[in-house]
């Protein structure tokens, strides 16, 4: 396939990090050399439970898992998201967040973004009660990184359902923004493309969405991994099968709709974003 330079992983992630790592590999190997931004889901490296997430928790910049992640990106020579991961809270090392990190094709963490949104909700399936509060220290800042394909806005899962964040992601120049998601079976199948479509809409953004797929426990995700046009057309999707989704994206077809449609200049209620936008923190080196 010619000019990809994008893939999302869809993953069926579990309690066996070796068997995630080897799920991400085997479907980066797949790729054409191409490809610049490889992104995964949600619990991409560890979906388990709570003393899991706790155990496995790494320093940023130290541990076993960012290691493999990084050897991953310099071997493939490609740019890695790691849709999340439990990281040691940046504002209390005796806490633990959900964090979104990039790396680039050297291996190096160009950014970081711990969710903001935690999804503490009870709904009508096999898991019943989901309480993220319980496990997480939510995020304080916001993060916007430039790529190889496009500047880009992070976000993780629940997050999709703030519009106020992606706004300030935007805000920040945003052309893309990842949305990588383990959805629930329930929710995904009567939320996340209307919304994913919607944030799309909304800011003129493409949105990357990687997703988890199949049974995890107790749990069940809905998949459907999809990749959206600032005009709010799927450019691309895979509903249920773990394999990478493989598309080329091109920022420059946002310019002629920013430019008919002026959203950002003509939002009145931009002055509410400023306080959000200040505590902006972003690890791009450029």
């Amino acid at each position: 396939m010619r000019n990809v330079n994008v893939a999302l992983l869809q993953l069926c992630s579990g309690t066996n990090i070796k068997h995630n790592l080897a799920q991400i590999e085997q479907q980066i190997k797949q790729l054409p050399k191409t490809v610049k931004l490889v992104l995964t889901p949600e619990n991409a490296l560890l979906f388990a439970d709570a003393d899991a997430y706790r155990e496995h928790a790494e320093e940023q910049g130290e541990g076993p898992l960012q290691q493999a992640v990084r050897e991953l990106a310099q071997h493939y020579g490609i740019w890695l998201l790691i849709g999340s991961m439990p990281m040691i809270s940046r504002e209390d090392p005796n806490r633990i967040t959900s964090s979104s990190l990039l790396f680039d094709d050297q291996g190096e963490i160009r950014a970081r973004y711990d969710k903001i949104h935690m999804f503490d909700v009870d709904i009508k399936d096999e898991h019943g009660s989901y309480n993220e509060s319980s496990i997480y220290q939510r995020g304080e800042h916001i993060t916007v990184v430039d790529t190889p394909v496009g500047r880009l806005g992070m976000t993780i899962c629940y997050d999709l359902r703030f519009p106020g964040l992606f706004q300030a992601l935007r805000e920040q120049g945003a052309e893309l923004i990842s949305v990588p998601a383990a959805f629930t079976r329930l929710t995904g199948k009567a939320h996340w493309e209307p919304l994913l479509r919607a944030r799309a809409i909304e800011n003129q953004c493409i949105i990357l969405a990687p997703a988890q797929v199949g049974v995890h426990g107790t749990r069940r995700t809905w998949g459907h991994s999809m990749a959206v046009s600032g005009w709010g057309e799927i450019i691309k999707k895979n509903s249920l099968s773990v394999s990478a989704l493989q598309l080329n994206i091109r920022r420059d077809s946002l310019t002629l709709m920013r430019e008919q449609i002026r959203v950002v200049k003509h939002n009145r209620f931009r002055p509410q974003l400023t306080s959000l936008i200040k505590k902006n923190t972003n690890l791009d080196k450029e």
